[in-house]
Parts: structure tokens; sequence; C-alpha cells
């Protein structure tokens, strides 16, 4: 049986580095925002529309609607009358189930913990980190932010985004210990230290 791993991270936190590390170690694939061109793949949708609705919260008196649709399955009629939110969420859940199928690997984000609930070869991790390695790696990533209060704001404004996405989609809360098997702490042991280490 084969072992998905997915990475859920608070901006800042070194998520994306520390899922390609995971998925450098034991030699398999890692998607994060190339996963966005499978979906454009696999959909038929552009890459544009795909990465405007990326992780982005839509209106939430259609939670039902979609949750419903996506449940008990959607024919072509239900599917064409959605709002393209809706679409794209529905093209990304069924692209990382696809890629879940494949074989082993990384997804960072875009709710993969919930999108394959129903596997059990499943590991759910979730990074987080202080706000000095935040505003750190932050502020060294992004040139245009030069100030410790413009790192923070951006960290705020993405975190919201990602929590508002993840608990309007899902039944369980962002960055909540008891929603992930796990929860890493970057600040405390490092990127490279938090899973790759020497078995």
């Amino acid at each position: 049986m084969h072992t998905i791993i997915t990475v859920g991270r608070q901006f800042g936190s070194g998520g994306h580095e520390i899922g390609q590390l995971v998925a450098d170690h034991y030699g398999i694939k890692c998607y994060d925002k190339d996963l966005l061109a499978k979906v454009a793949e696999q959909s038929g949708f552009c890459k544009e529309m795909i990465q405007q609705q990326d992780e982005r919260p839509t209106n939430s008196f259609l939670y039902n609607l979609v949750m419903d649709t996506y449940s008990f399955g959607y024919n072509a009629s239900s599917f064409v009358d959605m709002p393209m939110s809706q679409k794209v969420f529905l093209a990304q859940f069924d692209t990382i189930k696809k890629l879940a199928e494949e074989g082993p690997c990384v997804i960072v984000g875009r709710c993969a913990d919930y999108a394959l609930s129903d596997r059990r070869d499943v590991l759910n991790l979730f990074i987080h980190a202080n706000e000095d390695f935040k505003v750190h790696y932050i502020m060294k990533r992004f040139q245009d932010i030069d100030t410790r209060q413009k790192a923070i704001d951006f960290m705020n404004k993405k975190d919201k985004q990602r929590q508002s996405y993840y608990n309007y989609y899902t039944s369980k809360k962002w960055g909540r210990a008891d929603t992930y098997d796990f929860t890493i702490s970057a600040s405390t042991f490092g990127m490279i230290s938090a899973f790759c280490c020497q078995s």
C-alpha cells in the first residue's frame, strides 16, 4: 500500500520547501503550484483562471450546493450552471484523487487531506512557525516586501485566505492540531530536520 503525504502550512513557514524535501528524501513527486498545471491539463480550464481561484474562498451560501453535488456526483447540466470557483474546486479535487491513484506523492495545500479523506494510506501534516521565522522567510523570498510590518500584513492576509478556503470547503478547522496527524514547528526544528532525518 503506497503512502500519500499532504502538507497544510502557514504562509512563510516553508511548507513548500519541507514538502519538497520530504518528496526528495523518499524519491517521490511533490505537487504544489504545479498541481494547477495538472488541473488545467485534465479539466480543460486555462491555467490563469485556475490560479485566480487558487485557495480562495467563495460565497458561503453556495457551500451546500457544491458539497452536495460533489458528494453525490454531478452531471453535465449541474456542472454548467455552477460558478467558476466551484468548477475549479471540483476539477482540483478530481485531479488530486487521480494523482493519489498514480502512486506515492506529496501534495501541498489545496485541501488535499480532505479530498483524500476516504483513503487509508494518507498522512496529513501541518507546518507552522513563529512570527520571527515567517517574517524573515517572507522578506527573503519577496524583494518588494522590505519591512517587518509589510511582511506581517501579507502573511496575515494569505493565512486568512487559506483558513477561509479550508474551513469553507471541509468539515475541519485549518491549523488546529486535531485536524492533522502531525503538526510541526519549522521555527523549532528547521526546514531540513523537520522530516528529512535519517532513519
